[in-house]
């Protein structure tokens, strides 16, 4: 393992996409410029946070759609979308239409478990099926099986008129290497090594075998790349709350401070049955958020990043942010922006 930081390769973000529920297409338009202010900027990707019955993207699939067609080389990915509320066979089929329309950009990012709110949701969702639907990782293998284009069907040929596929179609050959594992737990990890998928780790993680975050986050990563194919060479990348203060206002900077104040007290003990434990947002100039990372024991041994920006935040601010990452915060990581067209 390496004894000093590894120069980001890799600079990313990530939004929930917020909106005004009596406004919706403002804030939807927010996400894709910013999304468009991410690739002038040179970062590598930007992520979509999925929120179902919220007022946050609903439909990544959608937007990022949309984003295909006003950009031209940044990456595009999910972070994460939940399958518990998908069917793996319809995913497999939006997924590969949006991949082929980005030119082969598309990261998406999964991850299982019960839908959020799923008593009060379930007779929306399944209606039929509540009681015998699959949550567990077997999911996710039927999605990456369809992803890579194992069958579908067991029928292939022509009908009448029509022609058939026993495979999904459109078929995007690229996109299962770009598939995500979103995970905060080391079987997550270790899972996602095994059936060589990506590692996506964010700023929550659950306390199994310690209550240090730091610890916690290298743990799953060198779990994770323990298990893979690829060792070491695996890709992860790492997700926290970071917001450089270089160029903002006072009254931006005072904001920001407040808000990461407000969210202090849960980053100092596991939270809940679960017991997750959630890293500390950072807040700076480039410089000290700099040094912190690079002193951060999971930071270490990654070269990407998808930092993810505050949910309740403007417009403006996340200009300011953005833009203080791409010409201040990445190039003290030991990143260079992507100016390929």
């Amino acid at each position: 393992m390496p004894s000093t930081p590894r120069p980001l390769r890799k600079l990313g973000f990530l939004t929930i996409g917020l909106f005004d529920g009596d406004d919706p297409r403002a804030g939807h338009e927010s996400t894709l410029e910013i999304i468009e202010l991410g690739e002038r900027l040179g970062f590598d990707s930007a992520w979509l946070r999925h929120r179902h019955l919220q007022y946050g993207i609903s439909s990544p699939v959608a937007v990022l759609a949309a984003a295909t067609q006003r950009t031209s080389r940044i990456e595009l990915g999910t972070a994460v979308t939940p399958l518990g509320w998908e069917n793996p066979l319809r995913l497999a089929e939006d997924w590969a239409t949006v991949d082929i329309l980005s030119g082969g950009r598309l990261n998406p990012g999964v991850s299982v478990g019960p839908p959020m709110q799923w008593e009060q949701v379930k007779s929306a969702l399944y209606p039929d099926t509540a009681d015998a639907e699959d949550f567990s990782y077997d999911r996710v293998s039927r999605l990456l099986d369809l992803v890579r284009g194992k069958p579908a069907s067991d029928f292939s040929g022509v009908q009448g008129f029509e022609v058939f596929s026993d495979r999904v179609q459109p078929h995007s050959p690229g996109l299962a290497k770009r598939m995500w594992y979103g995970g905060g737990s080391l079987r997550s990890a270790q899972w996602a090594g095994e059936h060589g998928m990506n590692f996506l780790t964010s700023s929550v993680v659950k306390a199994e075998n310690s209550e240090d975050f730091a610890e916690i986050q290298l743990s799953h990563i060198r779990a994770f790349r323990a298990a893979h194919p690829d060792g070491d060479a695996a890709r992860v990348s790492q997700g926290l709350v970071v917001i450089p203060t270089d160029s903002a206002t006072p009254s931006q900077r005072a904001r920001y401070e407040e808000y990461a104040a407000k969210r202090l007290p849960r980053t100092t003990s596991p939270q809940g049955p679960a017991r997750m434990m959630f890293a500390p947002d950072y807040v700076g100039t480039s410089t000290e958020l700099a040094a912190r990372l690079q002193s951060h024991p999971a930071h270490r041994e990654i070269d990407e990043v998808a930092f993810a920006l505050p949910f309740t935040f403007h417009h403006d601010d996340y200009v300011q942010i953005l833009t203080d990452m791409a010409t201040k915060l990445g190039p003290a990581l030991g990143w260079k922006p992507n100016t390929t067209v």
